[in-house]
């Protein structure tokens, strides 16, 4: 695996072994004092955001400082971009400069895929970490773990993704990645929130994928459901009348959250909109798993990581 694009063109076998990695080396750490391997000694990882983080951008750098690699981060508002540097020049710059990956978040869908083929006579890898509203395949990875360890597995199991799926590159990775494993996924918004083209999306052959507008209804019937966040930022009009209306047709209260399974989980990518997306009570309840998706996403970036930048040494 040279490069981590998107969940569109990763195949179920090679996310299997990029989650089984992720589990084996969370029980490799578990209990460490000192949670430091040598795996990726003399390796050099960039990260290079163009947009805001918190998530991502600290547990890929965690992720690289536990593997023991020089970990980098570069920012749009603190570097040559600011005096009209060009992706491409950045880019190239920092594969010169000695970067064994580059893992990149761009407002533009699509920027990761031209990052890798400006690179692709190097031998750098490029990750997506999110890409406009196109993809960010991590964070689906991190998801699946999560749902892993909660539910056994996905094959079978139907789980809503619910909001803003319209501006969700979450949203997109994830239908893709849960399809492929075997589950039903059910987007739940209302019309002016999804996009016209949801059904050309890509699903896996061994999943499925419907479209709701009413969530109520579809609350008994799930494994799990993940809220998105409602990206305001990305909005150019009126998507829905208010934050209030939002709240009382989309939002998981807890009268909601009795209506689901006893099992079942609940997801958000984070950040949380508080009593708009989610309820006080329900984002900190037990079914809620939104701390645990944080600690898997560390592992399943260090399995990435190990995966693009060592995998085949240590295979050898």
């Amino acid at each position: 695996m040279k490069h981590l694009l998107g969940t569109d063109g990763l195949d179920p076998d090679t996310a299997r072994v990029i989650l089984d990695t992720a589990e084996g080396l969370k029980k490799t750490l578990l209990g460490r004092e000192v949670k430091k391997l040598p795996t990726l000694r003399g390796r050099t990882v960039i990260t290079l955001f163009y947009e805001d983080s918190t998530r991502t951008r600290v547990s890929f750098e965690i992720a690289g400082k536990w593997m023991s690699a020089d970990v980098v981060n570069v920012s749009a508002k603190g570097s040559s971009v600011k005096k009209g540097e060009s992706l491409r020049d950045t880019a190239l710059t920092l594969a010169a400069a000695g970067a064994d990956c580059v893992i990149v978040r761009h407002p533009a869908s699509g920027a990761a895929h031209r990052l890798a083929s400006w690179l692709s006579h190097t031998n750098t890898s490029v990750v997506n970490a999110g890409d406009g509203t196109h993809e960010h395949p991590t964070q689906a990875l991190l998801d699946m773990a999560t749902l892993r360890e909660r539910l056994g597995g996905v094959e079978g199991r139907r789980i809503a993704i619910v909001g803003d799926v319209l501006h969700s590159r979450v949203a997109r990775s994830n239908v893709h990645l849960l399809t492929s494993f075997g589950a039903e996924v059910v987007l739940v918004a209302p019309p002016t929130l999804l996009p016209t083209a949801v059904g050309d999306w890509p699903v896996g052959a061994a999943g499925s994928l419907v479209v709701s507008h009413d969530l109520d209804p579809e609350l008994p019937t799930l494994d799990a459901v993940m809220l998105l966040r409602v990206q305001a930022e990305r909005m150019h009009g009126g998507f829905f009348p208010s934050a209030r209306e939002y709240s009382i047709a989309y939002g998981l209260n807890e009268a909601r959250a009795s209506l689901l399974p006893e099992h079942a989980v609940v997801l958000h990518p984070g950040p949380m909109l508080r009593g708009m997306e989610i309820s006080h009570a329900v984002a900190d309840s037990a079914r809620a798993a939104i701390t645990e998706q944080v600690t898997n996403g560390v592992h399943v970036r260090m399995a990435v990581l190990y995966h693009l930048l060592a995998g085949e040494e240590d295979a050898a």
